[in-house]
């Protein structure tokens, strides 16, 4: 081959054009519409021609057109207006700073393997990524101190195009990565800046990308330099794709490479977050990194950075759990351990639910949550299943217990409201309503949106959606060879008065894409009625090994093609962003109908809400949250089946049920001018309940507080003093691990009064009365530790029919006195009856010390044994 030198070409913009460079190469454009006008101004085919990526198009634009636009008043008046914005917004106020002062050190790693900021970007699959994507718009607006750790993959995930079968065929595009909004990272130099990560037998090197997401940056690792093998440089090559130990290499390029590139940069995070557990070989290299540079034991420099992990869980799911066999993990890791100053039982260990199963897989979702301090589900019901998922972690721990809390997922509202109801917005929320988006009060004033404003608005995002609908249709079927005939019909589909209803996401068995066509005889007698016709869309991808996920896509495509539906029900291919956004903002309808409690949150039909689309759902991930009895409706009851055969077919007819006799009429139901204004008031009531509770500034609000601030906080005191607490701390869990086992709850006397003095509860016939008091002490021997290392508990709460304790609650018992020479000591507490029926109370004991995050820190638990 002959040797090539490589130069990069960058346009060359009259002087009067020279900031719309830097405009580009910000993100901060793609959810500002006035940003997105002026690039389109430029030339309109280009911007669609260039998949609306504005440093493609300002490389493509003719010479002659940018010399006119320069002598154009107008658009550099409009270009000048545009950068002061940029340049206000960067430098205002931040929320962060009000509420949280503006301390200096605090900086927030954020590690995920996927990035959804916009189309142009193709780093990124589904609902993970746009989840990552708005987290970081939300962070930039809120001025939280955030920066991003991902890869930047050559061919991200997959281009969707579907067979003349409708079977699902996979095409991975080039990504032009110097066309695109990002720059490498370099050195003072000049020469672009690498890391190394070590991989058996070898160094691999990695160049490091930076995307500006407004007042943030988005750094992006990538191995595709000729310092590497063709094998290494294939690492970043695509997002999920290859076999398992494609999956090792860029996990370990995510979460040991991604910490480097941070330290490379002399950027160290205070705060470092687990977007799923696909980056938690970060938490090792922390270790690791921190035992390089100061005498720490293992032991020490896991509570030091611990301290300042935070780790989200994203799915129940099994396929979304990555777990790697022993022998990846000795193949890989057998090198790094000793650098941990750990043996490799106890390496395995912290992958392992049962740490001494030489059989279980190492679990990256395990490693996560136990070298992490705050843990968190995507929706209230999400923490809950988390709870008892990862419960066994804690040993003897009730379920409710268990220190995963919830978080619940939101959107970026900018990205995703149509500039129409936007508008409106800005008219009747007033003109700030984006800066307070999580102050229910703003939304109250939703009401006063007039009816026909809210529906005109809405009918041009669906005439839009039509029209964007159409076109894909016609390049799907000239692509397939489709007859002119044919082509003609696609002319026809869709009818702007007819309900549309939209379902798009990952095709995947639980979510059930198909189950809208489980009666193909009923659904077309439903879409064909001449007075209330209805129309459905489809859009979403498989996993490329999912062939159960492509097999409901060929369904859905064989059941559309039918004679009598093929007006009714389109599928479009290669969902994306683009398509996602005209789908969320044009139908009437969104559609989903997860099996139970499978989905984690789900975030699509919080985009369609805020545009005022209401949702029908199964009640699943944040739609448990989300419902309100006039602002959408419910599949089902919310209740779990064993058999998923005979739930898809009850919750299938419950789904035909709901729609012919409530959706359908309501929407039909117009008054005197044509209006459905009942419609419309669930509408609103959708948009006042949704808009301000499942937004990502609420959400990032939450995570600062909850998480960000204390974790910092955290850190900062463990590490201070030349980590003298963060040694102290390790060396007080390591002696209570150590004597645990001398632990014994000895005796447990129960007392009863009703304010005229105590007797002791009978045994045999345990009865109380409404408004008398409990007290219970308790003898515990505790042998060489002292009982201010130590909470004891009373757990009390109703009984189930074995006896159980169901929905438990703990009161401290109180120190009372020394027992004699053998480290027993007497506590004492007491508790009031408030409700009549079968109760129980239990002694139980755990560790305690001021510096714990939570106090199941330990995992440890002493109860009373009969």
């Amino acid at each position: 081959m002959p040797s090539v030198r490589s130069f990069t070409v960058l346009p060359a913009l009259p002087d009067s054009l020279s900031a719309l460079d830097g405009l580009a190469r910000n993100l901060y454009w793609s959810w500002n519409p006035p940003f997105i006008e002026l690039f389109k101004r430029i030339d309109p085919a280009l911007w669609a021609a260039c998949g609306h990526n504005p440093v493609k198009l300002l490389g493509n634009v003719a010479q002659p057109r940018l010399e006119t636009l320069a002598q154009n008043e107008s658009f550099c008046s409009e270009l000048d207006r545009i950068s002061e914005t940029l340049g206000s917004y960067l430098e205002a106020p931040t929320w962060f700073q009000k509420v949280c002062g503006n301390p200096a050190d605090v900086v927030i790693a954020y590690f995920s393997a996927e990035f959804g900021l916009h189309e142009c970007l193709p780093i990124y699959a589904g609902g993970l990524g746009i989840l990552a994507g708005d987290h970081l718009k939300s962070a930039s607006d809120l001025g939280i101190p955030i920066v991003g750790v991902g890869l930047m993959y050559q061919k991200g995930y997959f281009r969707q195009c579907l067979n003349i079968d409708g079977w699902q065929q996979e095409n991975y595009m080039e990504n032009d990565l110097f066309n695109m909004p990002a720059e490498l990272v370099r050195k003072s130099s000049g020469r672009p800046l690498t890391i190394g990560v070590e991989y058996p037998g070898r160094t691999v090197q990695a160049q490091v990308w930076c995307i500006s997401v407004g007042r943030l940056k988005l750094y992006l690792l990538d191995t595709n330099i000729p310092a590497n093998s063709p094998g290494d440089r294939m690492i970043t090559s695509s997002l999920y794709g290859g076999d398992r130990e494609l999956r090792m290499r860029q996990e370990i390029l995510l979460g040991i490479g991604g910490l480097k590139a941070l330290t490379a940069m002399d950027i160290n995070p205070t705060v470092c977050h687990m977007n799923e557990g696909h980056a938690a070989f970060m938490a090792l290299e922390r270790i690791r990194q921190l035992r390089s540079t100061t005498n720490m034991t293992f032991e020490e420099a896991v509570e030091a950075t611990r301290s300042g992990n935070v780790f989200t869980t994203h799915t129940i799911v099994k396929a979304g759990l990555d777990e790697f066999e022993v022998d990846l993990m000795d193949k890989y890791f057998g090198g790094y351990f000793p650098h941990l100053g750990i043996n490799r039982r106890q390496f395995l260990a912290l992958g392992r639910m049962l740490p001494d199963d030489d059989n279980e897989p190492f679990k990256m979702p395990v490693l996560a949550i136990k070298l992490s301090s705050y843990l968190n589900g995507v929706s209230k019901l999400h923490g809950q299943i988390s709870r008892e998922v990862w419960g066994s972690l804690w040993p003897g721990l009730p379920a409710r217990e268990v220190p995963i809390i919830s978080i619940t997922n939101g959107i970026h509202l900018k990205t995703w409201l149509s500039d129409e109801v936007s508008s409106l917005y800005d008219r009747y929320l007033g003109p700030v309503w984006s800066q307070s988006v999580f102050d229910k009060s703003v939304w109250d004033q939703v009401h006063q949106i007039p009816d026909e404003e809210l529906w005109s608005a809405h009918q041009r995002c669906k005439d839009q959606l039509i029209v964007f609908a159409r076109k894909r249709l016609m390049t799907q079927m000239q692509r397939r060879g489709t007859c002119q005939g044919e082509l003609r019909q696609a002319e026809e589909v869709l009818d702007p008065e007819a309900l549309t209803i939209g379902f798009a996401r990952r095709f995947v068995a639980y979510k059930r894409g198909d189950l809208l066509l489980r009666d193909m005889e009923r659904l077309t007698r439903l879409v064909n009625r001449a007075d209330r016709p209805v129309q459905i869309i489809f859009a979403g991808k498989a996993h490329p090994k999912d062939n159960s996920g492509k097999e409901i896509i060929r369904h859905i495509i064989h059941s559309s093609s039918q004679e009598q539906v093929r007006r009714r029900i389109l599928f479009l291919e290669d969902y994306d962003i683009d398509i996602a956004r005209f789908l969320v903002r044009g139908v009437d309808v969104w559609l989903n109908n997860p099996r139970r409690p499978m989905e984690a949150s789900g975030t699509s039909g919080m985009k369609a809400a805020v545009n005022g689309v209401l949702n029908m759902s199964t009640l699943d991930g944040w739609w448990c949250e989300g419902y309100v009895p006039d602002g959408g409706w419910i599949i089902g009851a919310g209740e779990n089946y064993e058999n998923p055969d005979y739930q898809d077919t009850v919750e299938s007819q419950a789904l035909y049920n709901v729609l012919e006799n409530e959706v359908i009429p309501l929407f039909f139901t117009r008054s005197a001018d044509n209006l459905p204004r009942a419609w419309i008031q669930r509408m609103k009531t959708c948009i006042r309940w949704v808009a301000p509770r499942f937004n990502t500034h609420r959400m990032l609000a939450e995570y600062t507080r909850r998480f960000y601030c204390p974790a910092a906080a955290r850190y900062r005191y463990l590490t201070g003093d030349a980590m003298a607490k963060a040694k102290a701390f390790a060396q007080w869990k390591a002696e209570i691990r150590q004597t645990w086992s001398e632990f014994a709850i000895k005796e447990v006397l129960l007392n009863t009064s009703n304010g005229n003095g105590g007797e002791q509860l009978n045994p045999r016939q345990p009865q109380l009365k409404v408004g008398a008091e409990l007290t219970v002490r308790a003898l515990i021997r505790l042998g060489r530790v002292q009982p201010r290392d130590v909470a004891v508990e009373l757990y009390h709460g109703p009984t189930d029919s074995w006896g159980n304790i169901r929905e438990g609650a703990a009161i401290p018992m109180a120190y009372e006195q020394k027992a004699g020479e053998d480290g027993e000591h007497w506590f004492a507490g007491r508790m009031a009856c408030q409700a009549t029926g079968q109760h129980g109370v239990a002694v139980r004991v755990l560790p305690s010390h001021p510096d714990q995050s939570n106090p199941f820190d330990l995992g440890l638990v002493l109860w009373e044994r009969s």
